[in-house]
């Protein structure tokens, strides 16, 4: 893999998380990551025909999590080369598909293609999480956890109140929540399906661990979201689909959360 780093920040977790890839996979195509000032502009990735281009601010380079952030991107990178199907698969396409004919909120919409990407992230996850160690990763859903329930007052006397807390099952458990403090709370329960759905899928923590007692207290938010029906989708997406077992996957999940769960034909 050819990594060449750009401005001002330490090269030594790109050129680490290069390593480690490599021990699995590779890419064909080199890969330039430019560090930046800018703190808003944490990771973002684009592809082209000569390359691929990693732009990270100093701060998320300079942080506890940068090698694990170039490893998810370099996976990314792995199945965009790829052509795997969470990385090809038109989204106009799929709202069309699983939305045709109704009428449905603007956020709504701009929510689906955040769990589109969320299934993206899966598929990079699956990767990346097969060459080092996810503690961080853990440590990182959990602190996120935390702050979310912290800020939402209802949402903690709820937990606080309940004597019964949840734990980990054969069915699907109350999920974790990634969000920030202005976060719609309904794609916030989405959000908090896929971090526990991730952990689940590659059975990342104990059934006792502090993360499904956070996540309870973060479910109350959204009672009008099926958490534990979107933690099993997350989690059971199939390790290798084709394009259309994908598609159907990804209009099945818009038109649960866009609609309410009607199921989808392909």
């Amino acid at each position: 893999m050819d990594v060449t780093v750009r401005g001002p920040g330490p090269e030594g977790p790109f050129l680490g998380a290069r390593d480690l890839f490599e021990t699995e996979r590779t890419l064909q195509r080199p890969v330039t990551v430019e560090v930046r000032d800018d703190p808003d502009e944490r990771t973002r990735v684009s592809h082209d025909e000569e390359g691929h281009l990693f732009v990270i601010s100093r701060q998320a380079a300079t942080s506890a999590m940068a090698r694990e952030l170039a490893l998810h991107e370099f996976a990314h990178m792995h199945h965009y080369e790829d052509g795997h199907p969470s990385h090809t698969q038109s989204m106009e396409e799929v709202i069309f598909l699983a939305l045709a004919g109704r009428s449905i909120e603007q956020r709504k919409l701009t929510h689906c293609y955040q769990i589109a990407n969320h299934m993206k992230d899966i598929y990079a996850d699956d990767l990346w999480l097969e060459v080092a160690p996810a503690d961080k990763l853990v440590a990182f859903l959990e602190s996120s956890l935390a702050a979310a329930v912290a800020d939402r007052p209802r949402a903690l006397a709820a937990w606080e109140s309940t004597a019964t807390k949840p734990q980990r099952s054969s069915g699907p458990p109350e999920p974790a929540a990634q969000r920030t403090p202005a976060a719609d709370p309904d794609i916030t329960a989405v959000n908090a399906a896929f971090a526990l759905g991730l952990v689940e899928r590659h059975d990342l923590v104990g059934d006792d661990h502090r993360i499904y007692d956070l996540a309870y207290a973060a479910a109350q938010d959204a009672p009008e979201v099926d958490m534990p029906e979107f933690t099993r989708r997350f989690r059971t997406l199939a390790r290798d689909p084709d394009d259309s077992e994908y598609r159907k996957a990804l209009v099945d999940v818009t038109r649960a959360y866009a609609t309410g769960g009607e199921r989808a034909a392909d």
